[in-house]
């Protein structure tokens, strides 16, 4: 009986939004190992498209914040194991954290287009990953390279933010919450 009782008590979750959270892992996976196949060399380090914001911006439009953060921790482990180290999962951890919670807020308060949303993102990712640097390192200097990181994540927000408005009214209604 008490098994039963523990049972009850957990969450249902439908196959259909199980396969679609996979989906969009694998996807958000791909673009996380498409972008490592082609690095940005630029004047600063660590410039990156941001091709797996793209499934962030498009599932705060159609699974929600829940879901999405669920598949935003869940590619950021994946691609650190895969393509990085410890390092670099902590950085893209609290660039993500910072970034999808701006994001969020933005998309709930309907204060801008995805576009704007995914700028913004883009921007909270580049602070979140300043800051976890300027802790390690213990020196503020790192932050001098945040204007060049605000034009890069400026310009590559607005390409996935335009990107996700596209996919949003293409296929959102597809993957809405039922």
């Amino acid at each position: 009986m008490e098994n039963r009782n523990k049972r009850e008590k957990t969450p249902k979750i439908a196959v259909g939004q199980v396969a679609l959270y996979g989906l969009l892992i694998a996807l958000a996976f791909i673009f996380s190992y498409i972008e490592s196949l082609f690095p940005i060399s630029l004047v600063v380090p660590g410039v990156k498209l941001g091709l797996a914001n793209l499934v962030s911006v498009v599932g705060l439009y159609t699974i929600g914040l829940k879901g999405t953060a669920a598949v935003t921790l869940v590619r950021i482990v994946l691609a650190g194991l895969t393509f990085g180290n410890g390092f670099s999962m902590v950085y893209s951890m609290a660039g993500g954290a910072l970034s999808l919670g701006v994001m969020a807020l933005c998309r709930k308060k309907n204060w801008f287009s995805p576009m704007g949303i995914s700028i913004l993102g883009g921007a909270a990712h580049n602070i979140g990953q300043l800051t976890v640097a300027a802790l390690t390192v213990e020196n503020v200097w790192v932050f001098s390279y945040f204007p060049f990181l605000l034009a890069a994540g400026t310009a590559a927000g607005a390409c996935i933010g335009i990107l996700g408005g596209i996919l949003i009214d293409r296929v959102g209604k597809y993957l809405r919450k039922r």
